[in-house]
Formats: structure tokens, sequence, C-alpha cells
């Protein structure tokens, strides 16, 4: 059985949280000791372009408790890593911790190169290496990309669109949406899901998913194949900026790490 996304508003703007995290009565592996380390709510650590942000943006559907570190930075590559623990609704997506390039509810960082209009056919080159180690339910390691109609969002603005690529999933992760076709592309195969994502009182959007149909623990895509393909369909119009590049792990239940060895994501 297939474990979808629930369509409920992902404002994953960062929090200054000051509550303690709270901890399942599960045993679970803690995260190790690292130059910069938090497991408070929507923390971030900035990295060079990039910050990583401790996002637990589905946490009342269960309870556990995520961390993030960083390990390394040189250029525009980063290492980093996450480690959580979650129980509840084996339906809702708990948390995303994640690697921002540009936009997520306002911006933080500079130097990103973003943001970009589709029409202006600009490569988005990015590669990731990871390890995965988890138990339990069902989680997925996925890009999140996010359209907006203008250039420069702010936090009131929601996306028009968001495309999510998901190269690697556990125990029937699934996206949010229907499958509409099986498409080939950066030379793997993948399955396409549409769907929409309901913001409340009548607001949202349209969620795009690229889900590989193996599983695969490291990348070398440029993004654009995968936008240009929906704009082929006729789905996202070239008008739209591209404002966000997101990587990172979301999971509905279980204990676990994910340690990226190496990330990049570069605008040229």
């Amino acid at each position: 059985m297939q474990l979808t996304r629930k369509t409920l508003i992902r404002r994953f703007a960062v929090y200054l949280a000051t509550a303690a995290l709270a901890v399942t009565g599960a045993t679970v592996q803690a995260a190790p000791a690292k130059a910069a380390g938090t497991c408070e709510h929507f923390a971030a650590i900035d990295m060079g372009k990039y910050w990583i942000n401790n996002n637990v943006w589905g946490r009342n559907s269960g309870s556990g408790w995520q961390c993030i570190w960083d390990n390394w930075l040189s250029g525009n590559s980063i290492g980093w890593g996450t480690s959580y623990g979650w129980s509840g609704s084996s339906y809702s997506v708990k948390s995303y911790s994640a690697a921002i390039l540009g936009w997520h509810w306002g911006w933080r960082r500079s130097g990103t190169g973003l943001p970009v209009q589709l029409s202006a056919n600009r490569s988005v080159n990015t590669g990731w290496n990871y390890s995965v180690r988890h138990s339990g339910g069902a989680m997925n390691v996925a890009y999140d990309l996010w359209l907006h109609p203008m250039s420069n969002p702010s936090y009131n603005n929601n996306p028009s669109d968001e495309v999510m690529i998901w190269p690697y999933r556990l125990n029937g992760a699934g996206p949010a949406g229907t499958r509409q076709a099986t498409v080939s592309l950066a030379g793997a195969n993948w399955d396409l899901y549409r769907g929409w994502i309901d913001a409340g009182n009548g607001t949202g959007w349209n969620v795009f998913s690229f889900v590989r149909t193996s599983n695969t623990t490291s990348v070398t895509l440029n993004l654009r194949d995968f936008l240009n393909h929906l704009r082929s369909r006729g789905w996202v119009s070239g008008s739209k900026y591209l404002t966000s590049v997101q990587a990172g792990a979301e999971v509905f239940t279980g204990n676990g790490q994910v340690d990226t060895n190496s990330f990049y994501a570069n605008v040229s």
C-alpha cells in the first residue's frame, strides 16, 4: 500500500522555536556531535549560499524529534546530515530537513542565482550523494522546487507550483496526486504525478512529482530538464520563476539518519 503526502499547507518558514524538542518513548539513535548542530524546531544553519532548515512542519500528526548538523563547506558544495525519530500517523509527513537555495517563505542567503524565469532556459545543475539508514515506516529523499508568478516573492506569497524529484523512497512512500505517465529523464525512468496542495481558504498550488522507478543514492541532474518537461505538457508556463531549490529527507514515521556526503546546485 502506497502512502501519500497529505494535502496540508506547507508553510516552511523558519521559526525561532525555544521549546524543548519532544522525544518519543521509542529507543532512537541520537545525532552525533558536529561542528554546528541543533535539534530545535525550524532552526537554521547557514552554509555559504545555502542554509539547512530543521523543518518539522508536520509534527502535529505524531510525536518525535529531528536534528540537523553541518559537516563541511567548500566553494558551492556542502556536506550535512540529519537524524530523526517519528511515530504517529503513517499517512502524514512529519518533517523535511533540507538544504535550501533561494526562497523559503522569504529570502535568507545571497548569491543563490535565483530567481530565474523558466523561459530563459537557464541550466540548474545539481549533484547529490547521500546515504540512508532507516527503520520503521515510510520516508523519501527528494528535491523540492518552488515556482512563483513573480520574480521576488515575499513571506506572504505562496508558490503557484511545487515540483518534487524523488530519487529514493522506502516502505510505500508516495507523492500527492495521481500518476500521469512514466517518463525518461537524466538517464532514468520516473513516474510522473500531478496533484494539488490545499492551503485552505480556497488557496493552494499545483504539485508535480517525478518518482524514480528504482532507488539511487547518487544523482547528477540538470533541473531544467524536469521543468522543461512540464512546460512541454502545458502544465507550467514559461513565464513562471524558479525561486527555490531544496534537497532533503521527508519522513512519515520511523527512526534513522540521512548523511549528505556532497551536494551542490548551481544556476548558470
